[in-house]
């Protein structure tokens, strides 16, 4: 299939970056962590993971666990973007691409997926489910899985049926299996490379741009955001707007987030330019007044044509920045099938 060539240039004051999906790829570790949200409050994984994307992990939480009182909302908040890192890390940390020991034979507990009731979600493969494991983790890291299993078993094979825990009354039985669905999350965590990955041109484009010039808006939380952007050699900007800052009072598809990185910048959001990957960001950005430039990086382009970008790119390599001494000149190349 060939395809229809545009180039379009245009200036404006100051770029605003969502993050997941547009400068850095943690599909796949977002959508674990999701998936075992799913999993633990027995819903379906695939629609909670659609449902999710781009929206605040609040806004997340609140809807598929709707018992989370409001003062708990916080630290469950932060529990589950701890998980993603976990999910991100693990297969290098304590799977194949590590050599590192392993959080259980160091008798390291993994705080983001420690309990059932707390949510513990690149290249090309990562958009794909991120359930089915494809390599095999470290025998080792199996094998003492497996003995400390085998250790609880026998610990916990005894007459009385019920043992008393921090005053409470507890079933061994019941204990002994949550400890088991526990562990088997942490092998399954550390058998596929779910590492945050940075974005084609995503370097070469910040780099272009002068410090306050650009922000990042993002539907992550801080622990979220921040360990993303890190772990792949981005510095966070001094604006960066993350879905746990007290100003917004609501999230994306809402333009807030972008509406206060420009003013923090201190330009208006309509000389800015949004640079966005999911349909509910893409709204927010328009709904802001920028001009909106959508990247098929996680999302057909079949599935944002119609949100309302300006303009649509397969990735950010498509999309040059000269910086005039003063204004941002953006040069952006689209190629649309015929």
């Amino acid at each position: 299939m060939s395809n229809k060539v545009k180039i379009t240039t245009f200036f404006a004051d100051a770029a605003l970056f969502d993050m997941d999906g547009t400068l850095t790829d943690s599909i796949a570790a977002v959508e674990a962590a999701w998936g075992k949200v799913a999993l633990d409050i027995g819903e379906d994984p695939a629609h909670v993971i659609a449902a999710t994307h781009g929206k605040r992990a609040v806004d997340n939480l609140a809807q598929f666990k709707a018992h989370i009182k409001a003062h708990e909302m916080d630290a469950e908040v932060q529990a589950f973007e701890e998980s993603i890192l976990f999910f991100a890390d693990a297969f290098n940390k304590h799977g194949p691409g590590s050599r590192e020991v392993s959080p259980i034979s160091s008798g390291v507990a993994t705080p983001a997926l420690a309990s059932s009731d707390s949510g513990s979600s690149s290249e090309a493969s990562s958009r794909s489910s991120s359930f089915a494991g494809t390599v095999a983790p470290r025998p080792s890291f199996v094998r003492h899985v497996t003995d400390r299993l085998a250790e609880i078993v026998v610990e916990g094979a005894i007459d009385d049926e019920v043992f008393v825990e921090d005053g409470e009354a507890k079933d061994w039985r019941a204990a002994l299996a949550e400890k088991h669905k526990f562990e088997a999350w942490q092998i399954e965590a550390a058998a596929v490379d779910r590492s945050v990955r940075i974005l084609p041109g995503v370097k070469r484009l910040m780099d272009s741009i002068p410090k306050g010039r650009y922000a990042v808006a993002t539907s992550g939380a801080r622990t979220y955001a921040y360990g993303c952007m890190t772990r792949v050699g981005i510095i966070p900007p001094e604006v960066t707007i993350t879905a746990c800052d007290k100003r917004l009072k609501a999230g994306k598809p809402s333009p807030d987030p972008f509406l206060l990185a420009a003013k923090e910048l201190g330009f208006s959001a309509r000389q800015c330019v949004v640079f966005e990957d999911s349909p509910s960001g893409i709204r927010a950005g328009a709904a802001s007044g920028a001009i909106v430039i959508a990247v098929c990086t996680s999302h057909e382009r079949s599935k944002i044509e119609h949100c309302g970008a300006h303009f649509i790119v397969d990735t950010l390599e498509q999309v040059r920045v000269v910086f005039d001494g003063i204004d941002l000149r953006f040069t952006v190349t689209e190629r649309k099938p015929l």
